[in-house]
Protein backbone atom coordinates (compact mmCIF):
# COMPACT_ATOMS: atom_id res chain seq x y z
CA UNK A 1 0.00 0.00 0.00
CA UNK A 2 1.27 3.23 -1.17
CA UNK A 3 1.32 6.66 1.33
CA UNK A 4 2.36 10.02 0.72
CA UNK A 5 3.31 11.61 4.40
CA UNK A 6 4.06 15.29 4.55
CA UNK A 7 5.49 17.31 7.43
CA UNK A 8 6.59 21.12 7.56
CA UNK A 9 3.52 22.92 7.60
CA UNK A 10 2.74 25.74 10.71
CA UNK A 11 2.15 29.46 11.32
CA UNK A 12 4.56 31.83 9.69
CA UNK A 13 4.85 35.69 9.51
CA UNK A 14 4.78 37.24 6.02
CA UNK A 15 7.89 37.48 4.55
CA UNK A 16 8.98 34.33 6.37
CA UNK A 17 9.98 30.75 5.27
CA UNK A 18 8.86 27.40 5.22
CA UNK A 19 10.08 23.88 3.78
CA UNK A 20 7.89 21.52 3.51
CA UNK A 21 8.72 17.45 2.81
CA UNK A 22 6.72 14.76 1.57
CA UNK A 23 7.64 11.12 1.92
CA UNK A 24 6.15 8.24 -0.40
CA UNK A 25 6.28 4.73 1.16
CA UNK A 26 5.04 1.31 0.48
CA UNK A 27 5.85 -1.03 -2.36
CA UNK A 28 7.09 1.23 -5.17
CA UNK A 29 8.55 -0.04 -8.47
CA UNK A 30 8.59 4.10 -9.48
CA UNK A 31 7.62 7.40 -9.50
CA UNK A 32 6.85 9.30 -12.09
CA UNK A 33 5.95 13.05 -11.42
CA UNK A 34 5.74 14.32 -7.97
CA UNK A 35 4.02 18.19 -6.77
CA UNK A 36 2.69 20.17 -4.46
CA UNK A 37 -1.31 21.69 -4.47
CA UNK A 38 -2.95 23.87 -2.67
CA UNK A 39 -6.36 24.90 -1.22
CA UNK A 40 -7.64 27.83 0.53
CA UNK A 41 -11.29 28.04 2.03
CA UNK A 42 -13.36 28.65 -0.38
CA UNK A 43 -11.22 28.72 -3.32
CA UNK A 44 -10.47 25.14 -5.47
CA UNK A 45 -7.84 23.54 -5.32
CA UNK A 46 -4.77 24.77 -7.64
CA UNK A 47 -0.95 23.75 -8.45
CA UNK A 48 1.92 25.13 -6.73
CA UNK A 49 4.63 23.21 -8.10
CA UNK A 50 5.66 20.07 -9.60
CA UNK A 51 8.91 18.26 -10.93
CA UNK A 52 9.00 15.45 -12.83
CA UNK A 53 11.28 12.55 -12.67
CA UNK A 54 13.99 13.92 -14.96
CA UNK A 55 14.18 17.02 -12.98
CA UNK A 56 11.97 19.44 -14.93
CA UNK A 57 9.65 21.56 -13.02
CA UNK A 58 6.72 24.18 -13.29
CA UNK A 59 5.15 26.15 -10.81
CA UNK A 60 2.08 28.61 -10.29
CA UNK A 61 2.05 32.11 -11.49
CA UNK A 62 1.64 33.14 -7.88
CA UNK A 63 4.92 31.27 -6.46
CA UNK A 64 7.44 32.19 -9.42
CA UNK A 65 10.26 33.26 -7.71
CA UNK A 66 9.58 32.31 -4.12
CA UNK A 67 8.72 28.57 -4.41
CA UNK A 68 11.51 25.84 -5.23
CA UNK A 69 10.76 21.95 -5.84
CA UNK A 70 13.01 19.67 -5.31
CA UNK A 71 12.88 15.98 -4.91
CA UNK A 72 15.28 12.75 -3.84
CA UNK A 73 14.73 10.44 -6.17
CA UNK A 74 16.57 8.31 -3.54
CA UNK A 75 14.49 8.93 -0.64
CA UNK A 76 11.11 9.05 -2.64
CA UNK A 77 10.51 12.27 -0.98
CA UNK A 78 9.48 15.66 -2.97
CA UNK A 79 10.02 19.06 -1.11
CA UNK A 80 8.74 22.74 -1.27
CA UNK A 81 11.01 25.17 0.00
CA UNK A 82 8.82 28.59 0.15
CA UNK A 83 10.50 32.07 0.80
CA UNK A 84 8.71 35.67 0.71
CA UNK A 85 5.69 33.85 2.39
CA UNK A 86 2.32 36.18 2.21
CA UNK A 87 -1.02 35.75 3.65
CA UNK A 88 -2.27 34.97 0.35
CA UNK A 89 -0.06 31.76 0.42
CA UNK A 90 -2.40 30.50 3.39
CA UNK A 91 -4.14 27.37 2.35
CA UNK A 92 -3.67 23.44 2.90
CA UNK A 93 -0.94 22.43 0.89
CA UNK A 94 -1.31 18.40 -0.54
CA UNK A 95 1.48 16.15 -1.51
CA UNK A 96 0.73 14.37 -5.42
CA UNK A 97 2.36 12.02 -7.25
CA UNK A 98 2.58 9.67 -10.21
CA UNK A 99 2.97 6.25 -8.40
CA UNK A 100 3.67 2.68 -9.88
CA UNK A 101 3.43 0.40 -6.97
CA UNK A 102 4.60 -3.43 -7.30
CA UNK A 103 0.80 -4.52 -7.05
CA UNK A 104 -0.53 -2.48 -9.77
CA UNK A 105 2.27 -2.27 -12.15
CA UNK A 106 0.31 -2.25 -15.21
CA UNK A 107 0.47 1.93 -14.98
CA UNK A 108 1.07 4.78 -12.82
CA UNK A 109 -1.79 6.15 -10.49
CA UNK A 110 -2.10 8.95 -8.76
CA UNK A 111 -1.69 9.46 -4.79
CA UNK A 112 -2.65 12.11 -2.43
CA UNK A 113 -1.24 13.17 1.00
CA UNK A 114 -3.80 14.29 4.05
CA UNK A 115 -2.63 17.83 3.70
CA UNK A 116 -0.92 20.15 5.89
CA UNK A 117 -1.88 23.28 7.11
CA UNK A 118 0.46 26.38 6.35
CA UNK A 119 -0.50 29.86 7.78
CA UNK A 120 0.93 32.74 6.93
CA UNK A 121 -0.45 35.70 9.61
CA UNK A 122 1.17 38.38 11.64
Amino acid sequence: QVQLVESGGGLVQPGGSLRLSCAASGIIFSINAMGWYRQAPGKERELVAAITSSGSTNYGDSVKGRFTISRDSGKNTVYLQMNSLKPEDTAVYYCNAEIKSWDYIDDYYNYWGQGTQVTVSS
